[in-house]
């Protein structure tokens, strides 16, 4: 029976769940992944550390969230490895990488709905056009809400909003079509920040990546779009079906040279590999089939390059 039972005990093992799947590597990988960026791709790329320390719980990565623009800096420096991104980067950004010798592929990893928010007892800024936008927003911005809508209450209006090296910050400017934006107002590259900010403060308004808002629905009340067709509110339907009129591109941007160490090369093909599968639970918006298979490809192609 001892015998019987341990031939039995030798099978069964052969079916143990497998070891978790990692970017490739079949070996037990170690070393530092340094990461920086845009505050909004900081929870997805957060998401895929938590999933990659699993098959890979040597290798270290470094995640900060400088914002967009703070994350090209270091990045076009040499300073990090993955930029994360929420919007393209810029023509001056890419010429100070190409100065440095940096060569670099994007990946579009995902879409963010854009998420403007009041401190619920504002619960008469329910939704805002493009031309109340730039009034609140513009560089002669306005202090009080019926200033923005002759029916809205004179309350004051306090604004807490990325900073100026934010991918968002951009976005928003571009969108709205702004130029020189309002500078009177408290700025955070951690939307963390932003988030306590609101709150705490009655008559507070301000804008974030959608997870953010998911994070804090209980707390904070999400204010509808009218870009010209009417009022659309903020979701992953929304922007999937592009009626929602703040919806951006999310990206990392992969050094190329920092492709030929083994665990970086890894973690970079696990993060495509892996986005589809945690995205919509950071609350964002995954990318088409087909869209993601073009990013594999430019992961496993720059990573080939690189070997």
């Amino acid at each position: 029976m001892a015998l019987v039972l341990t031939l039995v005990l030798a099978a069964c093992g052969g079916d143990d769940p497998a070891t978790p799947e990692t970017g490739g590597s079949e070996e037990a990988l170690s070393g530092n992944i340094e990461i920086d960026g845009s505050s909004t791709v900081g929870p997805l790329t957060e998401a895929i550390n938590e999933e990659y320390s699993v098959p890979q719980p040597d290798v270290v990565v470094n995640l900060g969230t400088s914002g967009t623009g703070g994350g090209f800096e270091r990045f076009c420096k040499g300073e990090t490895d993955v930029s994360n991104a929420s919007r393209p980067i810029k023509d001056e950004e890419a010429a100070l990488c190409e100065t440095a010798g940096i060569e670099f592929t994007e990946v579009r990893v995902g879409t963010d709905a854009l998420t403007m928010v009041v401190n619920p007892e504002t619960d008469y800024v329910t939704c805002l056009t493009t031309e109340q936008l730039i009034t609140l927003w513009g560089p002669d911005g306005a202090t009080t809400w019926d200033q923005v809508n002759p029916d809205f209450p004179a309350d004051p209006i306090e604004i807490f909003a990325p900073g100026v090296d934010s991918g968002t910050y951009d976005f928003f400017n571009e969108t709205l079509e702004i130029e020189e934006p309002r500078q009177d107002f408290q700025a955070s590259e951690d939307d963390n920040v932003i988030v306590q900010g609101i709150q705490g403060t009655p008559g507070a308004w301000g804008y974030f990546g959608f997870a953010f808002f998911q994070e804090n629905a209980d707390t904070l009340t999400a204010v509808e779009y009218d870009a010209g067709e009417g009022c659309v509110a903020p979701s992953i339907e929304t922007a999937q079906d592009g009626s929602y009129g703040f919806t951006r591109p999310l990206f990392i941007y992969l050094k190329n040279e920092s492709l030929s160490r083994p665990e970086v090369a890894d973690y970079a093909t696990f993060y495509v590999q892996t986005v589809q599968d945690v995205i919509e639970s950071v609350g964002y918006i995954p990318e088409p089939e087909e869209d993601l298979a073009a990013a594999q490809t430019a992961v496993e192609e720059a990573v080939a390059a690189a070997k």
